[in-house]
């Protein structure tokens, strides 16, 4: 039997004006997030990194892993709305299975915060930041560098993407 305690607690009706967005590139090994504030039109880094699981947990842990990290993020950032990739397209069945659940646990957390969300599809990304839907990673990570000011590319891949997926949230919800 596994039992844990979660050391945040989900806000219960908890309206907290917000100009915080968070975007995440959900993963059971590796969970992308970014978390930007928007204010008077200017859009501002406040934390970008990824969530690791250990690779010889079980499945089960790893996504009570992630929840604890994720609610962690939420609880202390507060973010009014969240963009998350939805699973476009998988030619692994097993891999597109494993990221679905680690999709179901970061909705799970975002909606016990009453975090407003945006599902974006990859191709939806790429438009929203280079102005084409089929841009590469590299032209999306340097646009997104660029739009935040950033000095070097953001890295990992999996936080540059969550980056990408925050701004296009943050134009999707009109927010800048």
């Amino acid at each position: 039997m596994i039992l844990w305690i979660c050391t945040t607690m989900p806000p219960s009706k908890v309206n907290v004006i917000s100009n915080v967005v968070i975007g995440i590139d959900p993963g059971t090994a590796i969970t992308g997030y970014g978390i930007l504030e928007i204010e008077n039109r200017t859009t501002k880094v406040l934390e970008y990194g990824v969530i690791r699981t250990p690779s010889k947990t079980v499945l089960a842990q790893r996504l009570v892993l992630l929840y604890a990290q994720l609610t962690k993020l939420l609880g202390q950032y507060h973010p009014a709305y969240a963009g998350c990739e939805r699973l476009f397209f998988s030619k692994n069945v097993k891999t597109a299975l494993d990221v679905g659940q680690a999709r179901g646990v970061t909705l799970l957390a975002l909606a016990q915060f009453n975090t407003k969300l945006l599902e974006l599809t990859p191709p939806q990304v790429k438009q929203s930041i280079t102005g084409y839907g089929a841009a590469t990673k590299l032209q999306v990570q340097q646009m997104t560098q660029r739009i935040l000011k950033l000095t070097n590319l953001p890295k990992p891949d999996d936080a540059a993407d969550a980056l990408a997926i925050a701004l296009a949230t943050q134009q999707f919800a009109r927010l800048a």
